[in-house]
């Protein structure tokens, strides 16, 4: 049976056509009981092929040890070298056939059996299986094709990999929500496909014209999406708060408009009521387009901007003059912002509790000065690689910001145990302190932020020469803390 079915999809694998056809064979009914000669009739074993559930095939990749080291006998095919290809199973045994287990088996009236399991016990199991098992549940027998397709299951739909088709899959599992309430899938909030390399533009269409109530969105190293996907997206789920695009280098623009350079919505002033962006990696980014996403996006209050390296202190103007709520922000290793971005920054006033600064060689003192001035609520600063600050600058921060709990100042030779002392004496609550090469630091200026900081948790004195005698002083006076050192002698 499995290697005649196997013959049968084989065939249907080649071209355009063949692939339609097999979506569409998993799309149209529900699933069937065996029936007792099913080894002897190929049509039988076709009756048993879940047609209105999506093939597990279509969204996990091939010739994984559950396909192949499962009771019953399965065929796999392929059209394209690497691609995801479909599955065609045999019914699972009626009965344990192993004599060793048929011996010790107990009477059937004892054994336990998910059957006996009642419908709210399972769908609460079945709520910790990812998209993929899901999908292979709804395969099993007919109490489990409708208690997989349990709405309350489908609030989140995740899949991974890099060969997986993911626009088909999503096409198909978007046809099977919107099977009650047609074209549209109510219940679904959160998509989930990043480092799904093969994802199109067209995926994300499907997910804008089924999914009004979208709330997330993750497509990060979705390399292939473009500024009209993500059009499509905000326009039409008006409820999406949270989009991750990081690594997507050809979304330049986030807007309810087509055309990047208009600032105006041409839709009377509304707003996009994203709160949560990551652009990390979009390094064809410039200030123009920052410009834009701030105006359609002014409840931002989560931006990360890493490694945009076309950005500069004049995007960040635009930034604050648009999105006053901003609570977290990373510019790290933005090249081109300097004491003039974080003059901006600093605009955020309380509102802000964790920025990110690092390798942005253009800042100072006086930039620090300028945040720790205004932002005295900040939680957590990164400033790793920021050659320019000094003991002056930790020394205004620690006095302004005493509330810090995390601090990264790695890679700042210019700072010294004068900076460590005024931090200690000032930063009683800091529980993360990375110094990683820091050529100034000694074991004297540890032992100070040791005696101080009891609630310190992590300390990185990597390349720093410190001694074994202030690394054990650190350990016996911050017994949760964890060090990441290159000393060799301390252990």
């Amino acid at each position: 049976m499995g290697a005649n079915n196997g013959k049968q999809y084989g065939s249907e694998g080649k071209g355009s056509s063949s692939i339609s056809s097999d979506v569409s064979s998993s799309t149209d009914h529900t699933p069937t009981q065996a029936q007792k000669n099913v080894a002897t009739s190929e049509d039988s074993d076709l009756s048993m092929r879940t047609l209105s559930t999506p093939s597990p095939a279509l969204i996990c990749p091939p010739n994984l040890p559950g396909f192949q080291n499962g009771r019953g006998s399965s065929t796999s095919s392929s059209s394209i070298t690497g691609e995801t290809v479909a599955m065609v199973h045999s019914p699972p045994p009626t009965r344990l056939t192993h004599p060793l287990i048929r011996l010790a088996s107990r009477p059937q009236k004892e054994q336990a059996s998910m059957e006996r399991l009642p419908d709210h016990a399972m769908v609460q199991i079945f709520s910790f299986l990812p998209t993929n098992q899901l999908c292979r549940c709804a395969r099993v027998c007919r109490r489990w094709y409708n208690l997989a397709w349990d709405p309350r299951l489908w609030r989140t739909i995740r899949l991974t990999g890099e060969t997986i088709n993911v626009d088909r899959a999503l096409k198909v599992l978007t046809r099977r929500l919107c099977q009650d309430t047609p074209n549209v899938c109510l219940m679904l909030e959160t998509v989930s496909v990043s480092g799904c390399r093969r994802l199109t533009d067209r995926g994300l269409y499907t997910i804008a014209q089924c999914c009004p109530e979208l709330r997330r969105l993750e497509v990060s190293g979705c390399y292939n999406i473009s500024n009209e996907a993500v059009f499509d997206v905000v326009s039409l789920c008006p409820n999406l708060e949270h989009l991750d695009v990081s690594g997507c280098s050809k979304v330049t623009c986030i807007s309810l408009t087509r055309e990047a350079s208009i600032k105006l919505s041409p839709l009377h002033g509304k707003q996009i009521s994203i709160r949560y962006l990551d652009m990390t990696d979009c390094f064809v980014l410039e200030d123009e387009g920052l410009h834009t996403i701030a105006a359609h996006c002014t409840q931002l209050t989560h931006l990360y901007l890493r490694r945009c390296v076309r950005l500069t202190d004049e995007g960040l103007r635009y930034l604050m003059i648009y999105c006053a709520s901003i609570k977290e922000l990373s510019v790290s290793d933005c090249r081109f912002v300097s004491d003039f971005g974080l003059r901006e920054i600093a605009k955020l006033e309380s509102r802000l509790r964790y920025l990110s600064i690092a390798h942005c060689g253009r800042v100072t003192d006086v930039g620090i000065r300028y945040v720790a001035k205004y932002c005295g609520k900040l939680r957590y600063l990164n400033a790793r690689g920021c050659e320019g600050i000094t003991d002056h600058g930790v020394e205004y921060l620690a006095k302004n910001c005493a509330k810090l709990k995390s601090l990264d100042i790695g890679k700042c030779p210019l700072v010294s145990d004068t900076g460590l002392e005024c931090l200690a004496l000032n930063c009683f609550n800091l529980k993360r302190l990375s110094l990683k090469s820091c050529e100034s630091i000694t074991g004297q200026g540890l032992q100070i932020v040791a005696a101080n900081c009891f609630d310190l948790q992590m300390l990185n004195v990597q390349d720093c020469e410190v001694s074994v005698e202030a690394l054990r002083f650190v350990k016996r006076h911050c017994k949760r803390c964890v060090i990441e050192h290159t000393n060799p002698a301390f252990f």
